[in-house]
Parts: C-alpha cells; structure tokens; sequence
C-alpha cells in the first residue's frame, strides 16, 4: 500500500525548519510521496498572511528543489474557501483511495485539534502524524475523551529543537536584518528579487 503524506501551512516564507519537518517524517514513516500544502486563506489566520499566494507558491517550489519525494499541491489554492483541513484530507484520499494517509503537524496543532473542523473525519480518513519536540508535554491519548479513536490514529515522531517561525523571519526581513541560514538560498534569492516582506508592504 502507498504511504502518502499531507503537511500544510501558510509557508510565510517557507523555511529550513518546515523543510526539515517535512524529512522527518518521511524518513521516519517511510512514506512515499509527501505533498506540501499552501494554505490558501487558512480561517484561523485570515488577515496576517503577507505574501501573496502566488509567492508563497514559488517559494516553496524553490525551497522543494529536487527532493523527488517531495511536491508541491495547490489543492487548497485551487478551490474556493473557506479551506478546511478535512477538506484538504478529503481530497487527497479521492486521489489516492488505495493510499495510506498521514496528515503531518507540529505540536501546538494536536494540543488544539480539538477545535479545529471535523477533527474526527480527518482521523478517519487518516492517521495524524505529530512532530513532537523535547519538551512537549504530548501524548497520543490527551484528547481521547473528547475525539475517540485519536490515541490508536496519532503517531509521535521526535524533531530536532529548531525554534523558527515564518513571522520572526518576517520581523528580521522588515528590520532589514539577516535571514540567511533560516531559509534555503532560493528562498532568499526569491525574497530579494521581489522585494517581500518589506516594512511598505
């Protein structure tokens, strides 16, 4: 059976820290294919996304490079909102029926899964993957008695302690310091040559 991974985000910019994300758990799952999702206009963060999603697409394809395990979807991009990631889930399973699932997030995300939209269809139709760091308090059956069935479905993979986020890189950017290092090279050359992320944008 195919083994097909979903890990979505807003990828403002896209940075070493998704990227390295996204290899762990396919080492870690063995999976076959993972598709990076851009989200589209995500509910829970409408109106802090700074880039177009133009960009974001080109940055991520950039920052994808040759990884052949790796592609870019524009699921979320190509359909009207609001995007949901059930839907995403949903989807991606009418692709690939005969596919194994596995809908890659951080932390901070299993601790609200609760509250997200139909958390229980994407535990049906998938398993969730949680990149869990060194001193996350998480385990697979916190929120059992709420979304049963989760602690079967959920697998903890350790990440490495990278503690970068798309917004500090924005704030550096907008500084005009550096943020080489934290985004791939083609990201960077992709930033500069579009003039992103400035403090007049």
């Amino acid at each position: 059976m195919e083994r097909v991974g979903i890990l979505g985000g807003t990828f403002d910019p896209p940075h070493v820290g998704h990227l390295i994300l996204a290899e762990y758990s396919a080492e870690a799952l063995e999976l076959d294919h993972l598709f990076l999702v851009p989200a589209a206009d995500p509910p829970h963060k409408q109106g802090e996304i700074k880039a177009s999603v133009q960009h974001r697409l080109a940055m991520l394809d950039r920052a994808i490079g040759r990884n052949e395990r790796f592609s870019l979807s524009r699921i979320d991009v190509d359909r009207p909102g609001p995007h949901y990631s059930y839907d995403t889930v949903r989807i991606v399973k009418k692709q690939y029926p005969d596919a194994e699932l596995f809908f890659v997030m951080g932390g901070d995300s299993f601790r609200d899964l609760p509250m997200w939209y139909d958390p229980q269809k994407i535990i049906a139709l998938s398993k969730v993957v949680v990149m869990r760091r060194p001193y996350d308090n998480i385990t697979p059956d916190m929120h059992e008695a709420v979304l049963p069935g989760l602690a079967e479905r959920a697998i903890l993979v350790n990440a490495p302690l990278l503690e970068i986020s798309s917004s500090d890189i924005v704030e550096r950017l907008r500084q005009g310091r550096s943020v080489r290092y934290l985004v791939p090279d083609a990201v960077l050359d992709y930033i500069a040559e579009h003039h992103l992320y400035r403090e007049s944008e």
